[in-house]
């Protein structure tokens, strides 16, 4: 299928076209390269720069501190004197040399310093109890508690009473404060602010995190008349099945609600079936509010449907018209298209929000079940109206609609606009020449800090900037993760950089897998990071476990030791053959080899002996596999495929005929 290439104009002074793709940095990027002989004296400034920063470190940890001072005059406009200077001052801060703190914060605003040498100095001035400073430099956006409760008692040290009414906010948690915030909680306390229903409140929290031992002391807080039920709720945490002894639970009161309703939750963890049936004589004997009743409901059914209890989840929630909550609806959904039952599809589809109902996904699904059902429209809209108010989207659904209305992907690819003078700003700004010298240093944790501290504080635009940056730098990952986090979807350039193509290239001649599925597993396990490494042991660009990559070289001939791995040609290489081994074990279909590279080849043969019987299509048959994780992973590699297509200038089919037309 071939391309609709949205490409939106861009300023010449901006931007030039390349091939089919639109880059808004690369004029920039050329036009601030120097003269090579410019480059190289810049190069060796630079050199001495870190030579002279270097001996000042030095200088400064063995305390010889007219030498510092003479070394770090020379470095003024080096990026990383601050550095210098923050340890300098930290070492000194219990000194509470102000002025010289206010200096830093005024030439080093809104870095990553600056807020790390806030939290240090709000601890000193704490210490010292100068509350009246404490409040001039605390600044509410830290997301520190302990520092927190410490300006609540500055407030209350200098008069400032109110502070009372924001303490139980801090109180009222489900975990210890630091004891920093103890005297505050005592005058609070005091004032006769820590009321029962408090206590109560945060007694409930404290037993649901596990922390039984603070719940003890709490309930020891409680006036005497409440400290019976305390208790029962204590009992009922650690055995929930006392619930079937009715007869203890027939007080009429909120706390014993809350009693019977966290009993209830606890049960259905374990045994859904049976807190069902005891929320049934419950819900007769108590007066619940309907939100209580909701809420109790969605926790039995959503357990019912993990214990596979599917049929008693859909008669629960089918005779609670309210009970509408999406993460179960969409579970409802998911098994009714597992067993290809459409008229209960539809159903659902109608119980869905609003806002969940007007999703792509959906959108599609009840396209799909219109079809299935013969209904030729709803609200005034036919299927194939609704698959083309989809088939715009460059997503997995939009290219699944495509595929049914027969029209061409869209691919839009929408870089924001910039100047070359906003390009400088970024790349010359404090928080990036600080992330750029680190890197050329070799420190990458502290260059990543910086970087990303920075790019996180910036305008959208300025974000793309940094994005950008990043990608030229060879953080292609980086630049991936900025563009995400400031929702800049369509800089395709950055999000599916065009990276180790003649290692593609040569495993993809090697094997039989497709260089587009080889850059779309690169681009989801990794991001293109080399040395990558997950929390199960996967390692490199294509996430390959040692063992997995070992057994797969020995199958092909191959060297192979741990550091490989690390190596992007060698983990290109073999991540390809194990892919390579997938296709040739699920016959070249890539949304079974794609779910068995996430999930391991075992499970999505377990996966297709569960519908054996069902056979059902590709799309259903992604939309119901059972984890999530793999859910996802499966509709990005076909996606991917689609938009690196698209980056290098090929067509392709989102699905093959022979994918579309295999029952799975």
């Amino acid at each position: 299928m071939r391309f609709s290439k949205i490409l939106w104009p861009l300023s010449l002074s901006a931007s030039v076209l390349i091939g089919s793709m639109t880059l808004s940095i690369a004029s920039t990027a050329s036009a601030a390269t120097p003269a090579t002989t410019k480059q190289t004296g810049k190069s060796d400034a630079r050199l001495v720069e870190r030579q002279q920063y270097d001996r000042a470190q030095k200088a400064l940890n063995s305390k010889s501190m007219a030498e510092y001072r003479q070394l770090v005059k020379k470095l003024q406009n080096y990026p990383l004197v601050p550095y210098l200077e923050y340890q300098d001052l930290s070492e000194r801060l219990i000194t509470l040399p102000k002025t010289e703190v206010e200096r830093f914060f005024n030439r080093y605003p809104d870095s990553f310093l600056a807020e790390r040498l806030t939290h240090r100095w709000l601890r000193t001035l704490a210490q010292r109890e100068r509350w009246t400073d404490y409040r001039q430099f605390y600044d509410a956006r830290l997301t520190d508690p302990e520092l927190a409760c410490l300006n609540l008692r500055a407030r209350l040290a200098t008069g400032d009473k109110t502070a009372l009414d924001e303490v139980g906010a801090l109180w009222n948690i489900e975990k210890a404060q630091s004891k920093a915030c103890d005297p505050v909680f005592a005058e609070w306390r005091k004032a006769g602010r820590m009321t029962p229903e408090l206590i109560w409140q945060r007694h409930l929290k404290v037993l649901k995190a596990g922390n039984n031992g603070m719940a003890s002391y709490l309930s020891n807080l409680l006036p005497a008349t409440e400290k019976p039920l305390a208790l029962l709720l204590q009992q009922v945490n650690t055995n929930p099945r006392l619930l079937k002894q009715t007869s203890k639970f027939a007080k009429q009161s909120p706390q014993m609600k809350t009693v019977i309703l966290h009993g209830l939750e606890k049960l259905a963890r374990t045994n859904a079936k049976e807190a069902l049936s005891l929320w049934r004589i419950y819900d007769a004997q108590q007066l619940f509010s309907d939100d209580d009743r909701n809420a109790i409901k969605y926790q039995i059914a959503l357990r019912l449907l993990y214990q596979d209890h599917d049929a008693e989840a859909e008669k629960l929630v089918a005779s609670t018209p309210n009970l509408n909550s999406i993460d179960l609806l969409e579970w409802l959904l998911r098994e009714s298209l597992r067993k290809q039952n459409w008229e209960q599809v539809n159903e659902w589809l109608t119980r869905l929000p609003e806002d969940a109902r007007a999703t792509e996904r959906w959108r599609y699904w009840q396209a799909r079940t219109m079809e299935e059902l013969g209904i030729k429209e709803i609200n005034g809209e036919t299927p194939m109206a609704i698959y083309n108010t989809v088939a715009p989207a460059r997503s997995f659904y939009g290219f699944l609609a495509a595929d049914k209305t027969g029209i061409n992907y869209h691919l839009l690819d929408r870089p924001v606009v910039v100047s070359d003078e906003q390009v400088r700003a970024v790349e010359n700004s404090q928080g990036m020449l600080r992330a750029r010298e680190f890197l050329d240093r070799g420190n990458l944790s502290a260059a990543t800090r910086e970087f990303f501290y920075s790019a996180r504080r910036m305008k959208p635009e300025q974000a793309a900037i940094a994005g950008r940056l990043a990608e030229r730098w060879g953080w292609h990952r980086h630049g991936i993760q900025v563009m995400a986090e400031a929702q800049l979807w369509d800089e395709l350039q950055v999000r599916f950089p065009i990276v180790y193509q003649d290692h593609v290239t040569k495993a993809a001649k090697q094997t039989s897998v497709n260089p587009l599925l080889i850059f779309a597993v690169a681009r989801q396990e990794s991001a293109f990071m080399h040395d990558a490494k997950s929390p199960a042991g996967a390692v490199g660009l294509m996430q390959l476990l040692p063992s997995t990559a070992k057994q797969t070289a020995q199958k092909s001939g191959m060297s192979f030791n741990a550091q490989d791995l690390i190596k992007p040609d060698k983990n290109i290489a073999l991540g390809s053959r194990y892919l390579d081994y997938l296709l040739g074990v699920f016959d070249g279909n890539r949304i079974l080899a794609a779910a068995a590279y996430n999930a391991g080849p075992s499970r999505v043969r377990q996966w297709m002996n569960k519908e054996k019987n069902a056979q059902l299509p590709y799309d259903v048959w992604i939309e119901t596999i059972p984890f999530k994780e793999t859910r996802g992973y499966v509709q990005n590699i076909l996606s991917f495929s689609v938009i690196y297509a698209y980056r290098l200038g090929q067509e392709t089919k989102f699905v093959t005929a022979e994918e579309a037309n295999r029952t799975l």
